[in-house]
């Protein structure tokens, strides 16, 4: 059933002042429901801007995604159905909506509502197409159309049975986010699509977050976790991924902001491990994030300049809205709180719930607002938060909500646009739009018009050294979109440009030179003139297209870049991604350079890495190959890499099919080789030849099972990239920068202890080994990684604890997620002594098992 509904907007405040004067006067509800010009009274705001109320109950309810269309009307999915009661019993039932809000008069209050479609189970996203909307609900995917204009659905048709199957509220797919480079992407999923010549396309790719997405101004994808606030993607989707024979460590899932910090203006004892030291503080207050979601990086210049690109994170569980500043570090992005200590936005009514934000068409920051007491999920929820849910009658009412937007104090906002109305002429000239909500749709609207005609102006757009950067890049995006790119003419944008451009050209080649060999030898020309000048960003793009090339051509481009940049674990990380089955040629060209005979940190590490992935790649030729260039008469830095290196991941190939040799390498019978008689027989392991089969059983007992061995290897490729640059690759310390690890009591003494640091940081004297050290022979502080997974930290955790002489048990991601679950409220980097007080302090039965 589907209605169009006109309300009052004076009719709703008045119903819901009436409903929240009947509310006040329960004693047992120490929170209880406002209206809406209520709670407009409790927020505090960053100054300089103001909040006004858009819509509310019962035009809106239980509002969890709010995206504007074309014609910049709102649309918001109302999840009805969630917890409507402690036991979420109304879950199955199709009772949620989506409906479209209209502003008629322009005054930025919502003054028509119509319902979409309704009788929906649970549902949770939704995104705009050429030829209707996708909607998600009911554990699937649907292509739903409106067919005779009246904003109303009329057909439903299954598009992917899998998506959010699991029915999980808090775990399943969401997002439906079309990015510039024309693919829907999600959060909490690995799948894309693509609407393209009246089919659908359905790609794996890159798994991200879990509620909420978003994109910056280049495209890159940023999401989030309920303990960590801001992460994204460093490079553009589906590229890092590509080599089995190697996992990236860094750039894919990057912690953008390490800050865990957040500041409610009110208690906010009814969070779901409120009893657990640390989450409160003594004001009972929320410490850290613990429901942060919904990422928006805000794209409008209609707030003060240092606002733009700007990402807003919702934490619902502390009534707040967090305001992170991006900047761009090389090729990396830090993510920082401008104002520590005071939140962009914040509630003092524990039913303000952000759930979802929007840029408007106007430039205003639109938040969703559930307005509700119980946000957690049943399939999570706590006897303490059953408890004060009932205690504080958070549990009703039910099936309220708001939609509020922010704007500057006395700002005159832009006109509502029709879009969809637009000449093709004007929505080319939106493509250099000053906001990216007008990008984004103009993009959309162009490739999905299907009007050729339109190719003479993108190109002149795209060529054009005075146009806006943003305009170019559009103007490529929607070439692509329209499938009417030409190889000579990206040659063109590539060989004149630099930077963004340069880069989205190269992208776009990659199909060309795919299909014609003679367009590859151009192309890597093309490529290797521009290495030789080729800035960080401008780099890495280079190293993540060279896949494309020739070995030969691949090769001088990859060493021209490492030459630069091989200092920066992700461009070593793009390199990877582009050498699948070529990385043992790859080692050889570098193996004999009279540019690898001088050792350096860099070049062990990306060596043993080559190394890794020809191990993993398992071709008996290049393994043998390896074994032999090892086996030399002195043996030196980069022999000494290789067989480590070797014998480090042999423990993470068992129960793979053996590698098959000729016959026993002369390298294992050595006496002289920097490993011991344990790891040597582990390398023998995955080998066979005539007269061997490995036993079962070990030379020599480890602390390490099968499992432990995996995560060792694991935590090596890790440790590398995270921890290396301080502590040395060998452990040993690096002057300046971090103390040794091996033979450490602070490595090998209590585990909680050791997973503390990582998860915290440490700051000042440390003594390791009878030795005090301290700034300047240190950094002053070790940064926190609390942003990296539970299961990295145990791996690295478990690497170093085994390395360099080190012998102790395995650490689990179970014993890293109960120490990161005690220690929850800790914001800042411990003090060596303060660390071991608390240690002392904690009792025995709290010790995480392994």
């Amino acid at each position: 059933m589907s209605i169009t509904r006109s309300i009052p907007y004076f009719f709703i405040v008045m119903i819901l002042a009436s409903c929240a004067k009947t509310v006040k006067e329960d004693p047992s509800n120490p929170s209880p429901a406002k209206s809406a010009k209520e709670e407009l009274e409790t927020f505090q705001l960053q100054s300089g801007l103001e909040i006004q109320l858009v819509a509310a109950e019962p035009m809106v309810e239980d509002p969890v995604f709010i995206t504007f269309d074309a014609d910049a009307r709102l649309w918001v999915i109302e999840m009805r159905g969630f917890m409507t009661d402690t036991l979420g019993s109304e879950e199955d039932k199709p009772i949620g909506r989506i409906s479209i809000l209209e502003d008629e008069n322009g005054d930025g209050v919502m003054d028509k509502s119509t319902i979409y479609m309704d009788s929906l189970i649970m549902p949770r996203a939704l995104g705009f197409f050429a030829d209707g909307v996708l909607v998600a609900e009911n554990k699937a995917l649907w292509i739903t159309q409106d067919l005779d204009g009246d904003l109303k659905a009329d057909t439903k048709v299954l598009l992917d049975s899998t998506y959010a199957s699991s029915g999980n509220p808090e775990h399943s797919d969401n997002g439906l986010l079309r990015n510039v480079d024309n693919w829907y992407y999600n959060a909490k999923s690995k799948i894309r699509y693509k609407y393209q010549d009246g089919e659908w396309i359905r790609e794996l790719t890159e798994f991200r977050g879990q509620w909420g997405i978003s994109q910056d101004d280049q495209g890159r994808l940023f999401y989030n976790y309920n303990w960590s606030q801001l992460h994204a993607d460093l490079v553009p989707p589906n590229y890092l991924s590509r080599n089995p024979n190697h996992s990236p460590s860094t750039g894919i899932d990057y912690g953008v902001a390490q800050d865990r910090r957040v500041y409610p203006i009110r208690p906010t004892p009814a969070v779901n491990r409120g009893y657990i030291p640390g989450v409160l503080d003594e004001n009972q207050k929320l410490m850290e994030f613990t429901a942060a979601c919904s990422p928006l990086v805000f794209r409008s210049t209609l707030f003060p300049e240092e606002y733009y690109g700007n990402a807003f994170v919702a934490e619902p569980s502390g009534n707040l809205v967090k305001r992170n500043v991006l900047i761009q570090n090389g090729t990396t992005i830090t993510g920082t709180d401008p104002n520590p200590g005071k939140e962009f936005l914040a509630s003092t009514d524990e039913r303000f719930r952000p759930s979802s934000f929007a840029t408007g068409p106007d430039g205003a920051l639109y938040i969703a607002d559930m307005y509700r007491g119980l946000i957690q999920h049943g399939a999570f929820m706590t006897p303490y938060l059953l408890e004060q849910t009932i205690d504080r009658g958070l549990e009703l009412p039910i099936h309220l909500g708001r939609i509020w937007r922010i704007v500057p104090e006395g700002a005159t906002t832009r006109a509502m646009p029709k879009l969809s109305q637009a000449s093709n002429e004007d929505l080319i000239i939106f493509l250099s739009d000053k906001d990216g909500w007008y990008r984004d749709m103009a993009q959309r609207l162009l490739v999905e018009r299907k009007d050729l005609s339109v190719k003479d102006a993108l190109i002149k757009l795209a060529v054009d050294p005075n146009a806006s950067e943003m305009g170019r890049f559009h103007a490529l995006w929607t070439l692509e979109g329209l499938s009417i790119l030409s190889e000579d003419f990206l040659f063109s944008i590539f060989e004149q440009s630099s930077g963004l451009i340069q880069s989205t050209a190269l992208r776009l080649l990659e199909p060309f030179a795919q299909a014609s060999s003679s367009t590859r030898s151009k192309l890597a020309k093309a490529m290797e003139d521009a290495a030789v000048e080729a800035t960080q960003a401008e780099a890495l793009q280079l190293a993540l297209s060279s896949y494309m090339l020739s070995a030969s051509d691949d090769e001088k481009v990859l060493s021209a870049i490492f030459k630069k940049y091989g200092d920066d674990p992700l461009m070593r990380d793009a390199m990877l991604s582009s050498l699948e089955g070529r990385e043992y040629d790859f080692l050889q060209k570098l193996w004999v350079s009279s540019e690898w005979q001088n050792q350096d940190q860099s070049k062990e590490i990306f060596l043993e890495t080559l190394a890794t992935a020809v191990l993993k790649n398992g071709k008996p030729a290049e393994v043998n190959g390896l074994l032999t260039m090892a086996n030399t008469k002195e043996l030196g830095w980069k022999e000494n890499i290789l067989i480590s290196g070797m014998s480090i991941q042999a423990g993470n190939l068992k129960g793979k099919e053996l590698i098959a040799l000729k016959s026993e390498p002369s390298l294992f019978k050595r006496t002289d080789l920097p490993i011991d008689e344990n790891r040597l027989d582990m390398l023998r392991r995955i080998f066979t030849w005539p007269g061997f089969v490995p036993s079962e059983k070990a030379v020599s007992e480890s602390q390490l099972d099968e499992k432990g061995m995996q995560q060792f290897a694991q935590g090596r490729q890790k440790f590398l990239v995270t921890c290396a640059g301080c502590h040395g690759s060998d452990g040993a310390g690096a002057t300046r920068m971090g103390p040794p690890l091996a033979d450490s009591d602070w490595v090998l003494g209590d585990e909680r202890r050791l997973a503390m640091i990582l998860l915290h940081g440490l700051e000042g004297p440390i003594d390791v080994a009878g030795k005090t050290y301290d700034a300047p022979d240190i950094l002053p502080v070790m940064p926190s990684h609390s942003t990296m997974d539970d299961g990295s930290i145990a791996a690295i955790l478990t690497y170093i604890r085994n390395e360099w002489g080190n012998q102790s048990p395995p650490i689990s991601g179970r014993t890293v997620s109960k120490t990161r679950l005690i220690t929850q409220g800790r914001v800042y980097p411990w003090k060596a002594t303060e660390l071991n007080e608390y240690i002392e302090s904690i009792p025995p039965e709290e010790t995480p098992k392994p």
